[in-house]
């Protein structure tokens, strides 16, 4: 089953680590998390705070430990093939998670949002539609769906967002490139 992450970070520095995370499957199902910091995660960065709006405070409050966030994700994510928008970001902090609760930091692999959007493309307009049309068609979706207002960066929203632009990459296909009848 096709599942869309994404996490939120406490910098985008090297020395970052995430904050929260969210996913969702095809179905709609989804899970969300704030994430406890480990006593070694000290990078922070204010701005970082004004975009997600989450509180290193309320991390250490109410968030999850860190091995309790990755026990899940192994559990639930592990044979499923996992999205996100910025994989390169994204697997960095899925990397420092997974580390930091002791796995292997390649126990879950995530590839880029856009290959599961062209690949549901694909499979709507069948076999002989030209690649070009295909990025043509991921491309206008992806901009039809980008809000019209910058809302706080939060993870389930934005893994929501990827699983609608899926939805709608699939439908818009079917309906646009199709294979004649």
């Amino acid at each position: 089953m096709i599942v869309f992450l994404d996490f939120e970070a406490s910098s985008l520095g090297k020395n970052s680590y995430p904050v929260e995370v969210a996913w969702v499957f095809e179905d709609g199902r989804s899970v969300t998390h704030l994430i406890r910091p480990t006593p070694k995660w000290t990078d922070w960065a204010y701005e970082a705070e004004k975009i997600h709006g989450i509180t290193r405070g309320k991390l250490l409050n109410e968030g999850v430990p860190v091995f309790d966030v990755a026990e899940e994700m192994l559990r639930e994510l592990s044979g499923h093939s996992l999205f996100a928008s910025a994989p390169s970001w994204d697997g960095k902090w899925l990397s420092a998670l997974l580390r930091a609760a002791g796995h292997p930091r390649h126990a879950l692999r995530l590839a880029k949002s856009d290959d599961a959007f062209a690949d549901a493309a694909r499979q709507a307009a069948g076999p002989t539609t030209p690649l070009r049309e295909i990025r043509k068609l991921v491309a206008q979706v992806i901009a039809e769906t980008e809000p019209l207002v910058s809302p706080a960066h939060r993870a389930l929203p934005d893994a929501q967002l990827e699983l609608e632009r899926w939805r709608r990459v699939r439908q818009a296909a079917a309906e646009r490139l199709g294979p004649a009848d």
